[in-house]
This record gives C-alpha cells, sequence and structure tokens, in this order.
C-alpha cells in the first residue's frame, strides 16, 4: 500500500514536478532574448563546443572541490538567493562584454556561486551536508540544467537522470568516506564531473549563445546570468524538495506521486497547445 503524502507536502511536491519538468533553460533564453538564441547554439563551431566542454568540466571540478570542503562545515540554513542573483549578474556582463575569450574565468565563478546558492538551498531542505551523499547531491543539480547529445530519451526524466548518475554518486560519496577530503582527481571522482558536464555543457552553449547575439553585450550578458542561476536554484528547489520527501515518505510513494502529478502536468500542456 502507498503511504499517502499530507496535503502540505503535495503541494510542495508539485511546485517540485513543475520546476523539475517546466520550462527548459532555453526556453528562458528564448523568452529573454527571442528565438535567435536557438539557431545561434545549433550553430556553434565545433572549437567553441570544445572549449565549452572544457570549461565545463573545469568548472564543476571547481564546484566539486569546493562541495568536498563543505562537509563538515555547517552554516544555517538560509538561502541567500538576492545576493547570489547579483553576483551572477556581475559576472555575466563581463562574460556578455568579452564572450567566448571570458567563458575560462567567468564559468568557474559562476558555477561556484550557484553551487554556494544550491548548498542554501540544500540545508534549508533539510540537508546534512557533514554527509558526502549530500554535498555530491548538490553538484549532481547541474546535471539536471540539460542533456546530454544523444541522450534525448532523458528528456524530462528527472529521475532517470537521477539513475543514471546514482552508482557514480554512490561510488564517490564511499570514496570520499574511505579516503577523505583531498582525492578530488580520483578517478572515480573525475567520472562523476564528467557525467555531469556532459549535461551541463548544453546549458553553458546555450547560455554563450544568447551572450553571443550582438545587440546583449554587458547588460543583456548581466540578465542571461541572472537567467542561468534562476534555472539552477529551481532545480535546486525542486531536487532537494523531493529529496526531503523521500525521506519523510520513502522513495516509493513519492515516486508515485511525482508520476502522477508529472502526468497531470503534460496533460495540461497538451490540452494548452
Amino acid at each position: 500500500m502507498t503511504t499517502q503524502l499530507a496535503e502540505e507536502d503535495l503541494q510542495a511536491l508539485g511546485a517540485a514536478v513543475r520546476a523539475l519538468e517546466g520550462e527548459s533553460f532555453a526556453s528562458r533564453l528564448a523568452n529573454l532574448v527571442g528565438r535567435q538564441v536557438q539557431a545561434a547554439g545549433r550553430a556553434m563551431p565545433s572549437a567553441a563546443r570544445k572549449m565549452v566542454a572544457a570549461a565545463s568540466e573545469r568548472a564543476l571540478t571547481a564546484a566539486l572541490r569546493l562541495a568536498i570542503k563543505t562537509i563538515d562545515h555547517k552554516a544555517p540554513p538560509r538561502a541567500e538567493i538576492r545576493l547570489h542573483k547579483a553576483m551572477a549578474a556581475a559576472s555575466g556582463a563581463a562574460g556578455g562584454a568579452f564572450g567566448l575569450a571570458a567563458i575560462a574565468v567567468e564559468l568557474p565563478i559562476s558555477t561556484t556561486i550557484m553551487l554556494r546558492s544550491i548548498a542554501q538551498i540544500a540545508r534549508a531542505e533539510g540537508e546534512d551536508l557533514g554527509r558526502p551523499e549530500a554535498a555530491l547531491a548538490c553538484v549532481e543539480v547541474f546535471a539536471l540544467g540539460g542533456d546530454a547529445t544523444g541522450e534525448a530519451v532523458l528528456e524530462g526524466e528527472y529521475f532517470a537522470i537521477r539513475s543514471a548518475l546514482a552508482k557514480t554518486v554512490s561510488d564517490s560519496a564511499r570514496f570520499i568516506v574511505q579516503s577523505g577530503l583531498g582525492g578530488e582527481t580520483a578517478p572515480i571522482l573525475v567520472r562523476l564531473v564528467t557525467q555531469i558536464a556532459a549535461r551541463f555543457g548544453v546549458v553553458v552553449s546555450e547560455k554563450l549563445a544568447a551572450q553571443a547575439i550582438p545587440v546583449i553585450g554587458a547588460v543583456g550578458g548581466a540578465a542571461v546570468n541572472v537567467a542561468f542561476t534562476d534555472h539552477f536554484q529551481a532545480m535546486a528547489r525542486g531536487h532537494f524538495t523531493v529529496r526531503r520527501l523521500e525521506r519523510r515518505y520513502g522513495a516509493e510513494a513519492v515516486r508515485f506521486e511525482y508520476d502522477r502529478l508529472r502526468h497531470q502536468l503534460t496533460q495540461r500542456r497538451r490540452l494548452d497547445a
């Protein structure tokens, strides 16, 4: 028999479903700067894509290092969302002004800012970031923002993405417990970064395509980075809401209700189309 969720928790789960299965980052950008951003993203040359992939892995490696350092360092469960948006806007202004050339500097900064915000959201949802698995779940959020090329089967499938990462996250957490906090270059952690970067890089490419539009510039670059931060904060709130409810009701009960709510959301979209 499936455990029934309390009404307030059902509402929280519904909000999580809308966040995790809702508007894509590409759609956010299209609303912000116009549909031409999608064509610009598809037209990005292979050399630029390789640069994005390398920068994404470096940024996530830095985020992983920060996540590991948060273990055993607790902070009040207060999410300073506005501060992190302002900081992201400042780094995005640099990205808008200097374009692709700035990615090696700007992306690690904006990713680190977002990781701090994600960690605070996690704490607000009751996560104990003294546990390696919970700290790694913060980095896992960056995989929820986009799908790797050739993995469109996972599009919109929050639980499928979690399942794809589950073993690597579990093995990475076990490695940290056994080997301590100084091994972020260990093969299992490198593999985790690579898996997440494959999806994160898609969103980074979309962001850069928007910032590369000639009329965007520094001011528009800041707005794009705010949207970038908004997107991953929404992913984090949804992700850690689901995890909080799983701790309370069990994974099976939450998955049952999640799938039901997701089906309802899909049906409404079809009716509205």
